[in-house]
């Protein structure tokens, strides 16, 4: 096993402790620059063409549920997009009931970590929101899994909000696969949407709070890096949090 796999192994192990455990770089001296040293990004970004259908910009609020791995990256970067209002880590797919941490954790619930974005289309569109999904935000072509995650919790799926969005999501699916944009074919589901739920206060805000926790370092701080270089007109630096939705 490589030094890198090793490394990613123990940073998925921590993510699992996560309610439980104080991260290493906040015990070690030292830790934190030999993460950020000898981390690898567990997904590479891809730069796709915009969607050639998006939806007509009407009104100043819409939502959508993104599901694509651990919602603690896919937050984050949403969190730092222009024209997103709002980005709250849940869970999608599967009932009230079984809407916990632990429970989803164990991949029998149908529930996906998601993540349920706010924005303003006068700002933003649907379709910049789904293209900064599978070029930044994770790997759509991965089965079940984000980067050393797996499980159908970990899932890419879309909850579109209404016939629109799903028409939408459906047609740039479909564009990207048909250009080979990916070396596979997109395994994001498009899922009727049944309820989103938000996540523990713990698990909200976390790639801002925990900027040097392994996890983090090694799988998405690169997405922030690589929003800001691949998508830099709607970058934001100062992140909108659910602790402070006024950003």
């Amino acid at each position: 096993m490589s030094a890198a796999a090793k490394i990613n192994r123990f940073a998925m192990a921590l993510r699992g402790a996560a309610p439980h455990v104080v991260a290493m770089t906040l015990l070690v001296p030292g830790a934190a620059t030999f993460w950020h040293s000898s981390a690898v990004s567990a997904e590479e970004a891809v730069l796709i063409p915009s969607p050639a259908m998006d939806e007509p910009r009407h009104g100043d609020v819409e939502t959508v549920v993104l599901a694509g791995g651990c919602f603690w990256g896919v937050q984050g970067v949403f969190q730092h997009v222009k024209g997103v209002t709002s980005a709250l880590s849940g869970y999608s797919g599967g009932s009230s009931e079984t809407a916990r941490y632990e429970a989803v954790g164990a991949g029998r619930t149908g529930h996906a970590e998601a993540v349920k974005i706010t924005f303003d289309p006068q700002q933003i569109s649907y379709g910049q929101i789904l293209q900064i999904f599978f070029s930044v935000a994770h790997d759509p072509t991965e089965l079940n899994r984000q980067g050393p995650d797996t499980g159908p919790q970990y899932r890419s799926a879309i909850f579109p909000a209404d016939a629109n969005q799903n028409r939408v999501a459906q047609n740039y699916i479909d564009q990207l696969n048909k250009a080979r944009v990916f070396s596979k074919a997109i395994a994001t589901r498009i899922e009727p949407f049944t309820g989103f739920y938000p996540a523990e206060a713990y698990h909200q805000d976390f790639l801002t709070r925990k900027p040097d926790y392994p996890y983090i370092v090694i799988n998405d701080l690169p997405k922030i890096e690589n929003l800001k270089h691949l998508f830099a007109p709607v970058y934001r630096a100062k992140p909108v949090l659910v602790a402070d939705p006024n950003g």
